[in-house]
């Protein structure tokens, strides 16, 4: 009788164990932040590929950067929001929620996660480990009570965007280079408010279920509405941003203002028709595929390729 009633998670072999904390971690998540670490890396070396020399230190630090520091934020966050999980059928496929992991297991995978992210990225150098400290306190502060960001609307949308917007590029530079007085930070102000345009609706999907919960998020705070026009307005002042940064011949080449021109008004089109109150990540998918395209041309003109 004892062997039947034992949570799965004890009993699963090791592989299937292992697969389990993998999903914890999420790997579609990765390339959320590996994209940004590449941009800091591109904006550093003017290259679109490093010198072969630094591969193993940029390496190890997109490892830190994708899988250590996802698991570790995503692991403490998955324990603490666990009684609103419990309310939302998105969440119902969570390792937590169909017993593949325990809440006690979840809070040592992020200690374990977190611990091991900054013993690796003293691979990558003691400012770039500075960067991996601050963002493994903020993840933390988001999900774990008193503080708990995730439930202070504003604090919410500031702690989620400026860390893929602001500290993903910045974390790509220090890997390259530790001193940070050549950093573009307006190039981080655009992707912080790209980041802020594409966060907001996201929590739109969550928002019958953090409301039947009482986590006082943006959404909650504001509703639906509100939230999907505060959005808008943070992806038009990204995408225009991007035109003068281009009009200035500032970080974005002068040469891309045509494509600029051409491409803001067909992103905002675009987060009209896939993105609204009542949208689903598919659209935030669509639109941040688009928002590929500027992007992928800038590293092509940056770099001198065009």
């Amino acid at each position: 009788m004892t062997t039947l009633v034992r949570p799965r998670a004890e009993v699963r072999g090791l592989g299937r164990r292992l697969l389990d904390v993998v999903a914890v971690g999420r790997p579609a998540f990765w390339v959320v932040s590996v994209v940004p670490y590449y941009v800091g890396i591109l904006l550093a070396t003017h290259r679109l590929v490093p010198d072969p020399a630094d591969w193993p230190r940029l390496a190890i630090g997109a490892v830190v950067m994708g899988p250590l520091l996802w698991l570790a934020v995503l692991a403490i966050n998955d324990a603490y929001d666990l009684p609103g999980d419990l309310l939302n059928p998105r969440k119902s496929k969570s390792p937590l929620l169909d017993g593949r992991v325990t809440l006690q297991e979840a809070k040592r995978l992020a200690v374990v996660a977190g611990l091991a992210s900054i013993a690796v990225s003293l691979l990558v150098g003691a400012v770039f480990t500075l960067g991996v400290v601050f963002a493994l306190v903020l993840g933390w502060a988001y999900s774990v009570p008193p503080v708990r960001l995730k439930t202070r609307a504003g604090f919410d949308v500031a702690a989620n965007s400026l860390a893929l917007g602001t500290f993903g590029p910045l974390a790509g530079w220090a890997a390259v280079d530790p001193d940070l007085s050549g950093f573009p930070w307006l190039m981080a102000l655009q992707g912080t408010l790209a980041a802020i345009g594409l966060y907001l609706p996201t929590t739109l999907a969550d928002l019958t279920a953090d409301r039947a919960a009482g986590y006082r998020t943006i959404a909650v705070r504001l509703g639906a509405s509100a939230t999907y026009r505060l959005g808008f307005a943070f992806w038009i002042a990204a995408a225009g941003l991007s035109v003068v940064l281009a009009a200035l011949d500032t970080v974005i080449p002068r040469s891309m203002l045509p494509l600029e021109i051409v491409m803001v008004p067909v992103l905002i089109a675009a987060y009209r028709r896939f993105i609204g109150p009542g949208m689903t990540f598919r659209g935030v998918v669509i639109l941040a595929t688009l928002f590929l395209l500027p992007c992928a041309t800038f590293a092509l003109t940056y770099t001198g390729v065009l």
